[in-house]
């Protein structure tokens, strides 16, 4: 069955649907959440809003976080946050999609403190990897651009496999032979 697009249905706007996301409105994002939540807490940011922040791109769709520990009140304000900057929020990271790395938290690289809320950008190592394992072809820029800037090697990409490599089976989604097929043919040809 063919459905013919929202606006000739008479659906008009599409209230999921938001504006592209640049660098200030992540910065904004930022501040209402640390300003707007009730407690200490960390949040990582994750793909584009990464990519955006370390400057290799201008605009993203949503923004990707991970909570731990979660803020207080921290939903109650991104609820808030995204309908008034028009951004979409996902709770997303790698952590959903592979194995966790070892010591990720400490591998993820300080942003800034706003109110008591610690911002950080995810493990690069472990962005890459989830990257290489859907491998769209921006997924596949956004890997090249974090190995240019020196956020991960490699090396430290290479290693970063063989720590999952235990636990991919745990991920049933995921084929793990062609991941890592993917993984050591762009370490091997590409960047």
């Amino acid at each position: 069955m063919v459905v013919a697009p929202a606006e000739e249905r008479g659906l008009g706007y599409n209230p999921y649907m938001r504006a592209p996301v640049d660098a200030s409105k992540i910065r904004r994002l930022m501040q209402e959440i640390g300003r707007r939540s009730r407690g200490p807490g960390r949040v990582y940011l994750v793909g584009g809003a990464s990519a955006l922040l370390e400057g290799w791109r201008s605009s993203t769709v949503d923004v990707d976080l991970k909570l731990d520990p979660e803020p207080a009140g921290i939903f109650e304000a991104i609820g808030e946050i995204k309908n008034a900057l028009d951004v979409n929020v996902e709770l997303s990271s790698p952590d959903q999609f592979l194995p966790p790395l070892p010591s990720w938290r400490e591998r993820s690289v300080f942003i800034e403190r706003l109110g008591e809320v610690e911002f950080f950008h995810y493990d690069f190592r472990a962005q890459a990897l989830a990257k290489l394992a859907r491998g769209y072809d921006r997924d596949l820029d956004d890997v090249r651009a974090m190995l240019a800037r020196e956020l991960v090697s490699k090396d430290a990409l290479s290693d970063g496999l063989e720590a999952m490599r235990p636990d991919l089976g745990r991920y049933p989604m995921l084929d793990a032979e062609a991941f890592e097929n993917r993984v050591r043919s762009f370490l091997d040809d590409d960047a």
